[in-house]
């Protein structure tokens, strides 16, 4: 297997790539195949909001790519309102680059749109990660609006990142764990992402109230293997709602994390990395029963 050569996402050189009209930006690192893991970001997220300590282990492995949505970061156009055309952006790219198969990993509104994804293109996605993160009309996760508001506000006053209130626990082992987390995703120290301009991030957020209060999908069409991860209380996308998906999903694994919320993966990297690597490089011929 040849290989891109950098496995460290900190150095992951940003890219561009036309498709459907649209610049997408985009990074990819670890070994070349022919089927990638393609990393799907959480509300507000752009290429430098992901935990090096999860993509560089999996890299390790498998070749990465992770990718601006359309309007955000370094990607050209609009943020568009609603999830499942979001979906049909990221569908875009993917083809673009060549791919008619995939691997997801994706947390938060990523997840969403991975949902939306695989419910049109049942077929593209072989194996699938699902972390912090619930189904189309999941309860309560049209909430999501007046908690990150409430959070971001927090984080203003105490002049921290809004992500240590969204993704930790307050207590002890949360502030430390949140402010771990936050220092990680600023070891990149060159051609770093632009921010989310603030409409766009109004834009996702009722994006995700939308996919919340619509009619919930069949998610049956997932017949691939499927992981799902998150904290036991994840106050932007409600712990239960990973107990729903898990039950959507037949087959599926479920793994809480204890003492941890919306962040439990990067609270809890160094027990869930392991599991992630050993699930998205399981012999592809291995099918869930």
């Amino acid at each position: 297997m040849s290989s891109t050569g950098s496995t460290s996402y900190a150095e992951a050189p940003n890219k561009t790539l036309t498709a459907a009209g649209i610049t997408f930006a985009y990074r990819e690192l670890g070994p070349e195949e022919e089927v990638p893991v393609v990393f799907f970001v959480h509300l507000a997220g752009t290429l430098d909001n992901w935990d090096p300590r999860i993509v560089d282990a999996i890299a390790q492995h498998r070749h990465v790519i992770a990718f601006d949505q359309q309007g955000v970061g370094g990607s050209s156009g609009t943020v568009p309102r609603t999830l499942e055309e979001a979906a049909d952006d990221a569908y875009a790219f993917i083809t673009a680059l060549g791919y008619t198969t995939i691997d997801v990993f994706s947390f938060s509104m990523g997840g969403m749109i991975a949902q939306d994804l695989i419910v049109k293109h049942p077929d593209l996605v072989r194996r699938l990660v699902l972390t912090g993160t619930g189904p189309r009309g999941g309860k309560d996760m049209d909430k999501v609006i007046g908690t990150t508001y409430w959070d971001v506000l927090r984080a203003a006053l105490t002049r921290s990142d809004p992500k240590e209130f969204l993704f930790f626990n307050r207590d002890a082992v949360g502030k430390k764990a949140g402010k771990a987390f936050v220092n990680r995703l600023k070891e990149r120290t060159v051609d770093r992402d632009e921010d989310i301009r603030l409409s766009a991030f109004q834009t996702q957020l009722r994006a995700i109230a939308r996919f919340g209060r619509s009619a919930p999908s069949d998610l049956s069409v997932i017949t691939g293997p499927t992981l799902i991860a998150n904290g036991d209380n994840d106050r932007m996308v409600p712990s239960i709602l990973s107990h729903d998906l898990h039950a959507r999903i037949p087959g599926s694994e479920l793994i809480i994390y204890p003492g941890s919320g919306h962040g439990g993966i990067f609270q809890y990297w160094e027990k869930f990395v392991p599991v992630a690597v050993r699930f998205l490089t399981a012999d592809p011929a291995v099918t869930r029963p």
